[in-house]
């Protein structure tokens, strides 16, 4: 890929690198117990929610708390793998970008489609949540310019394994 790619790795990096700290330290506090966290991290949390007017996190509804467990579980593995990847130049990138991207735009349109239909969300609320999405279809759109730009298929080739022979 050329440069636009390298500046779609590059965005998608500090994306994932900061989801790799983000996930577990903000969100984990959703689903967590809030007594193994310090003083200092719940505290910027219950800023974030007087700021933003987050409902959500506040109210913690059962379907959020089910897709923030999503996120510690698989989400979060995959953000230190995609780092691990864009870093090392691993060429299974793509398919983990593909899966992280594909999860994440599932998870926000349920997000979005509660606080839009809703309509407790303010427009500054949305605005911190709809760059999450954009960072799924981006992270889909990479998974498929990876794995398509690739001649890893069997099309057009014959096949190395000879078909057995008939006995008499």
């Amino acid at each position: 890929m050329g440069a636009l790619g390298k500046l779609i790795d590059v965005a998608l990096f500090v994306y994932f690198a900061s989801m790799a700290i983000i996930a577990p330290l903000i969100d984990g506090q959703t689903s967590l117990p809030s007594g193994i966290y310090p003083t200092f991290l719940t505290d910027l949390k219950s800023k974030y929610i007087a700021d933003f007017g987050d409902y959500l996190l506040m109210e913690k509804p059962h379907f959020l708390v089910g897709l923030v467990w999503h996120e510690l579980l698989f989400l979060w593995p995959l953000s230190i793998a995609n780092v691990y990847a864009i870093l090392a130049g691993k060429s299974w990138f793509g398919t983990t970008c593909l899966l992280y991207g594909a999860s994440v735009v599932t998870s926000m349109a349920a997000i979005l489609g509660e606080m839009i239909g809703s309509g407790k969300a303010s427009d500054r609320l949305l605005m911190m949540y709809v760059p999450f999405m954009c960072f799924g279809i981006l992270a889909v759109l990479r998974g498929l310019v990876c794995r398509s730009t690739k001649n890893t298929g069997s099309v057009g080739k014959r096949s190395t394994i000879m078909p057995r022979r008939k006995l008499a």
